[in-house]
Order: C-alpha cells, then sequence, then structure tokens
C-alpha cells in the first residue's frame, strides 16, 4: 500500500478536478425555458442520450411530433400496421419493406426508441454540406440552397423539416410553396426515420433498352425522313403529270369547242344556203311567172303601144328581181364555194333569160322604127337604156 500513496495522491485530485467541471458545465447549460440547472422532469433528461443542446430539444419535439401522427391509436408506441400505413397513406409511397429499417426486431417503438435510434443515425451526423447534397440531387430543390446556407442547416435540424413545422419552413427556411413543403417533409420523413437515400442499383439492361431505343428511334427518325423525300419527289412528279393531263384535258375541250363551232358554222352555211337558194328560185319562178304573164298580155295587145308598155313592165320586173338577188348577196356575211356555183348557175341562167328578152326587145325595136310614131322610138330608147342599167346591175359584177 506505501508504494501506491504518491501516485493516489496525484490521481484523487485530478478526479476531483473533471468532477468539479462536469458539475460547472451542467450548471451553466441554459434550456429553452430559460431555467438554469439540473430538472429530472425536464423531457430532455428522461430520455436516453439526454439532450445536450438547443437543437437536440428541438429534434426531440420534432420527433414526439412524428411519433404521435404515427401512432394512430395512441398507445405510447409504433406497430407494424401502423408504419405501413403511414408510409402509403402519408408518405404516399409503395416501398412497404422500408419499416423493416425503421423496427428491426422492435414491434412497438415508443419515443426513446425512435429518439436512440435517431441519435445513432448517419443522417444525425450529416454536416451542412451533406445535406446541401441531399437538397440538390434528392430533393431536387436546389433552389432553397441559399436559405440552408443562411440557417446552417445540418443533419440534426432535418426532424424539424419532417415534422413540418409551419414557422420553421416558412419563416426560417422560407419555403412558400406548399408544394415545396410537402416535399420537403416527404424527403426528410424518409431519411430521418429510414436512414440515408440509397441509389438504386444500377440496371444495364435497362441501358442496353435505352441504347436499342435511340437507335431504333435514330433509324425510324431516318426512315422516315427517306420516305418523306421520296414521297415529295413523287409527288411532285404526279403534279407534274396531273398539270400535264390537264393541259391536254384543256386543249381537247378547246378543240372540241372548235369543232362545235365548225359544225355550227356549216350548219348555219348550209341552211343560208338552201334559204338563198329556195329564195332565188321562189323569185325566178315569179319572175318567170310575171314574165310570162306580161308575155301573154303582150301578145294578146291590140295595138303596138300597149306591148312596148307591157315589155317595160317586164324589164322593171326583172331589174327588180336584180336588185333584190343583189341585195341578198351582199348582205350574206360569207360566199362559200357551193353559193358561187349556185350564183354562176343563176347568172347563166339569167344571161340566157335577157338574151331571149333582148332578142325580143330587139324584134319590137326594128318593128317600132318602121313605124313614124315619134313617142314609140322615145319610148323604145328608153327601154333600151333600162335594158343596159339593168345589166350592169346583174349578180355577175362582184364575180
Amino acid at each position: 500500500m506505501l508504494p501506491l500513496s504518491p501516485l493516489l495522491l496525484l490521481v484523487f485530485p485530478a478526479a476531483l478536478f473533471v468532477a468539479a467541471q462536469g458539475a460547472g458545465d451542467l450548471q451553466g447549460f441554459t434550456f429553452h425555458s430559460g431555467s438554469a440547472g439540473f430538472d429530472p422532469t425536464d423531457p430532455c433528461m428522461m430520455v436516453s442520450p439526454p439532450c445536450m443542446s438547443e437543437a437536440d430539444r428541438y429534434s426531440l419535439e420534432a420527433l414526439r411530433s412524428i411519433h404521435q401522427m404515427m401512432d394512430d391509436d395512441q398507445d405510447g408506441g409504433i406497430e407494424v400496421e401502423e408504419s405501413v400505413e403511414f408510409i402509403i397513406e402519408d408518405m404516399k409511397q409503395q416501398q412497404t419493406n422500408k419499416h423493416s429499417n425503421l423496427h428491426r426486431e422492435d414491434q412497438h417503438i415508443t419515443v426513446e426508441e425512435l429518439w436512440r435510434g435517431w441519435k445513432s443515425s448517419e443522417v444525425h451526423n450529416w454536416t451542412q454540406d451533406a445535406v446541401l447534397r441531399w437538397l440538390k440531387e434528392f430533393v431536387e430543390l436546389p433552389q432553397y440552397e441559399r436559405n440552408f446556407k443562411d440557417f446552417k442547416v445540418n443533419g440534426n435540424t432535418l426532424p424539424r423539416i419532417a415534422a413540418n413545422e409551419p414557422s420553421f419552413l416558412s419563416v426560417q427556411l422560407r419555403v412558400q410553396d406548399q408544394r415545396d413543403k410537402q416535399k420537403l417533409n416527404i424527403k426528410a420523413l424518409d431519411v430521418v426515420l429510414f436512414g440515408p437515400p440509397t441509389r438504386p442499383p444500377h440496371n444495364y439492361m435497362k441501358d442496353l433498352l435505352l441504347i436499342v431505343s435511340v437507335v431504333m428511334g435514330v433509324g425510324g427518325c431516318w426512315f422516315a425522313q427517306a420516305q418523306n423525300k421520296a414521297s415529295k419527289i413523287h409527288i411532285t412528279k404526279m403534279m407534274k403529270d396531273l398539270e400535264s393531263l390537264q393541259r391536254a384535258e384543256q386543249s381537247l375541250m378547246d378543240l372540241q369547242e372548235q369543232l362545235e363551232r365548225a359544225q355550227e358554222e356549216k350548219r348555219n352555211v348550209a341552211e343560208e344556203k338552201q334559204n338563198l337558194e329556195e329564195k332565188m328560185r321562189d323569185e325566178i319562178i315569179g319572175a318567170q311567172e310575171e314574165a310570162h304573164r306580161l308575155h301573154e298580155l303582150r301578145q294578146g295587145a291590140v295595138t303596138e303601144l300597149s306591148r312596148l308598155r307591157y315589155a317595160e313592165e317586164e324589164l322593171e320586173q326583172v331589174l327588180g328581181a336584180l336588185k333584190q338577188a343583189e341585195k341578198d348577196m351582199q348582205a350574206s356575211w360569207t360566199v362559200s364555194e357551193a353559193l358561187q356555183q349556185w350564183l354562176q348557175l343563176t347568172h347563166e341562167v339569167e344571161v340566157q333569160y335577157y338574151n331571149v328578152k333582148k332578142h325580143s326587145a330587139e324584134l319590137q325595136l326594128a318593128t317600132a322604127k318602121e313605124e313614124p310614131i315619134l313617142p314609140c322610138r322615145q319610148r323604145g330608147l328608153r327601154r333600151r337604156g333600162v335594158l343596159y342599167w339593168g345589166l350592169s346591175m346583174s349578180p355577175t359584177a362582184p364575180l
């Protein structure tokens, strides 16, 4: 014992100093309520491990709120069924096997057990950089990175986000969008209750399917482009053929119209020729009948004066027929070859008729010369002048 006394003298004062220093730290610790010193009824002192900072107190209050939300029957513990129901209904997730990360071997989780699990969680020890990385990569809300930096959010602050404290999210973190609040709340609940998020294992089959899909898409686009180009060329060719066909059809329609007009003109000419022939035939017949009537009257006349008067009337009738024929000829807008032949034939008939009348007039003129009556001689001269004037007005002049 004597050799140990110097060692005890050295260790015992050191132990007393450490105990005194720990008591001073406990006495100087200030809680949220503002009271100093150790309070055995404080909720922070009733859990293990106890709250050692103001952030721990807020985290414990947030976990109590989460526990109350999950404990539907309010029996002080969270059963497996309640966890599954909370995951499906409140967190809107279908991965019901997540409850195994929370319960493990414990089927009835109390507030203290939830607190103890949180204190031992990896997420509790996240630094500010880790929280910001989680905010950008998993929550996908990088616009709030500045707000998280200003408030110095670390892993111990996440339970307050998971508990969806309105004042904390709206005032401290300045998140005003309700959809962003809900997204932050669900993502924070996930990491607080079930641990850090894990990326799913890389699925090479999906990569292969994606590559095949991309290749098929590119091939489909190339094929569609080629088909589109070919179809455009084909459509252009068809449009050209259609335009050529339309031009040919229009030309055919124009030719048909020209043919119809020519046929109509031919029919009109034929009708006009027939009408003119009938009219000239009627006029010739009428002139012949009138000449025959005058000839009979002249033959039956008693005196030479009566025969001369009848001869003059006959010549006037012939001249009137010739004038009418000339007017009809001038009124016609065209002279066809057939009509010229008919006019030539008519001219020959008129010449023959004129020669006959001329011969008869010459005989009458010779007879009149033998008579000593002067008025008869003058009347004969006038008749010859009229006869020559009628000859100059015959249809042979324009021919």
